[in-house]
């Protein structure tokens, strides 16, 4: 599993598309997910930190798991179908961890929410990742000019 955490959120109010971008903690690929209007609305409200009259629905549920003392541990996406992202919340009841089956928008929303962490599984940042442009055609380009000296005896032949 891989630690991640969110780099950016685009909301485009004319459009049913919305995108956040996860980023990984310790490295740079980025992974973006289209979710919808309502629940890029409710990240955003949270990490603008705007107070608002009544609770939102990720508000509402995280007054219920403080109530009921339930913590949340962590949240993994944990699979890609179909370009379909799925996630599970990991739960903490009494020393006892449940997992909760959970669109991966409404996971990291109830995550900032609760404070817990954020991971994807490998195999989904590997299907799913995007790249810094500039970041790649810089190292493609030191590795073009590494090759471009490079000749075939510079490779040690070893022999079994």
């Amino acid at each position: 599993m891989i630690q991640v955490e969110l780099s950016r959120i685009i909301i485009d109010e004319k459009r049913q598309d919305q995108v956040i971008v996860l980023k990984e903690k310790d490295g740079d690929r980025q992974i973006p997910i289209v979710i919808g209007f309502m629940e890029a609305s409710s990240i955003k409200i949270k990490i603008s930190g705007v107070d608002v009259p009544r609770p939102m629905t990720h508000d509402l549920i995280r007054t219920m798991l403080d109530t009921l003392e339930i913590t949340i541990d962590r949240v993994v996406i944990h699979d890609i179908k179909n370009n379909t992202f799925f996630a599970k919340i990991h739960l903490i009841k009494d020393g006892k961890e449940y997992e909760i089956d959970s669109r991966p928008s409404d996971a990291i929303a109830m995550a900032l929410r609760m404070e817990a962490s954020i991971f994807v599984s490998e195999h989904v940042i590997m299907e799913a990742t995007i790249m810094d442009k500039d970041k790649y055609e810089k190292e493609m380009k030191e590795f073009k000019e590494f090759l471009k000296d490079i000749k075939p005896s510079d490779f040690i032949n070893y022999k079994e």
